[in-house]
C-alpha cells in the first residue's frame, strides 16, 4: 500500500495543476498524487494526468467537499494529505505536516493573517475559530484551512458527515476534536491565487460556514449550544420579573413563559447530549 496519498480537488485549474503535481512528484516520487476533477470545463484533467497524477473525474460539478469525499474513498495511502490545486499551498510544507504523524491524528496547516485572501475573511475566520474553540474546549487556530494531513482510517469514519461544499474542513475538525482525537497546528506560508480571485463568496459561504458550525456543534456537543440559550432565557425572565414586580408588584405571564422556555431548552439539551453519547458509543469501532 502506498504510504501517503495527496488528494487535490480541482475545478478549472489547468494553469496551475500541472506545476503543482510535478513539484509533488519531484519531492515525493513514492507518494500517490490523486487529483479529483470536479467537472472542469477546461483541460485540467488532461494536464494533471500528463504531469503524473492519478485522476478521478466527476461527470459534473458537485462541490469541493464532494471531491474530498471522493478522494478519501479512492485513496490508497495510510495517510492522506489534502491541499488546494490553485497554487496557494506549497508542496515543500507536505513533509512538515507528515512529520507530526502518527503522533497526532490530524495535522493542519495554520495560515497567518497575511495568508487570508481579504481582511473581512480574516476576521470571519477569527470569529469561527473562537466559536469552535468554545465548543471543543481546544485552541482552534485555523478552522477553515484546506491544507491538512490525516490518518486515512480516521478520515473514512467522517465521510458521512462531510458536506459537498467548501465547509468540509470545519466539519472534520470539529468532529475529530469532539471524538477525543488529537489535532496539531503547524504554521505554513500561503501563496495568493494566480488569478487573484477566490471561489468562496463572502456572505453566502460565510452564512453557510456559520450554519455548519452550529449544526456540527449541536451534533457533537449539544449542551454547549443549548445551555447558553437556556441561561439567556432564564436571565431574561428574571430581569422581566424584576421589572414587573418593581413597577406593578406582580408576576406576569411573559415571565412564566420565559422561565418555562428556559427549562424546556435545558431539558432538550440534556436529552440531546444523551443521544449524542449513545451515538458515539455505537459508532466507535471495536479494537
Amino acid at each position: 500500500m502506498t504510504a501517503v496519498s495527496v488528494i487535490i480537488p480541482v475545478l478549472n485549474e489547468e494553469t496551475s495543476i500541472g506545476d503543482l503535481v510535478r513539484d509533488i512528484r519531484t519531492r515525493h516520487p513514492d507518494f500517490e498524487v490523486l487529483v479529483i476533477n470536479d467537472g472542469s470545463s477546461d483541460e485540467t484533467a488532461a494536464v494533471a494526468a500528463s504531469a503524473g497524477a492519478r485522476v478521478h473525474s466527476h461527470p459534473y460539478n458537485i462541490g469541493n467537499g464532494a471531491s474530498i469525499k471522493s478522494g478519501i474513498r479512492k485513496a490508497r495511502g495510510e495517510y492522506l494529505v489534502f491541499m488546494d490545486g490553485d497554487g496557494q499551498h506549497r508542496p515543500a510544507d507536505i513533509q512538515r505536516l507528515l512529520d507530526h504523524l502518527p503522533e497526532y491524528d490530524m495535522v493542519v496547516g495554520e495560515r497567518d493573517r497575511r495568508g487570508q485572501s481579504t481582511f473581512f475573511r480574516a476576521w470571519g475566520n477569527y470569529l469561527y475559530n473562537r466559536l469552535a474553540t468554545y465548543v471543543t474546549k481546544f485552541p482552534v487556530k485555523d478552522l477553515t484551512s484546506g491544507f491538512r494531513a490525516i490518518k486515512a482510517d480516521i478520515a473514512r469514519q467522517f465521510i458521512y458527515l462531510l458536506p459537498n461544499t467548501y465547509s468540509y474542513p470545519t466539519t472534520i475538525t470539529l468532529g475529530i476534536l469532539r471524538t477525543g482525537r488529537s489535532v496539531k497546528y503547524h504554521p505554513i506560508d500561503v501563496h495568493r491565487r494566480r488569478d487573484g480571485r477566490s471561489r468562496v463568496r463572502l456572505i453566502p459561504d460565510g452564512v453557510r460556514f456559520l450554519m455548519m458550525i452550529i449544526k456540527i456543534c449541536t451534533l457533537y456537543s449539544p449542551l454547549r449550544v443549548f445551555l447558553p440559550v437556556s441561561a439567556f432565557m432564564f436571565l431574561l425572565g428574571v430581569g422581566y420579573y424584576g421589572y414587573t414586580f418593581l413597577f406593578w408588584g406582580r408576576f406576569t405571564n411573559m415571565s412564566a413563559l420565559l422561565f418555562t422556555t428556559s427549562i424546556v431548552i435545558f431539558m432538550m439539551g440534556l436529552v440531546s447530549e444523551q443521544i449524542c453519547q449513545m451515538r458515539f458509543d455505537h459508532h466507535e469501532p471495536d479494537k
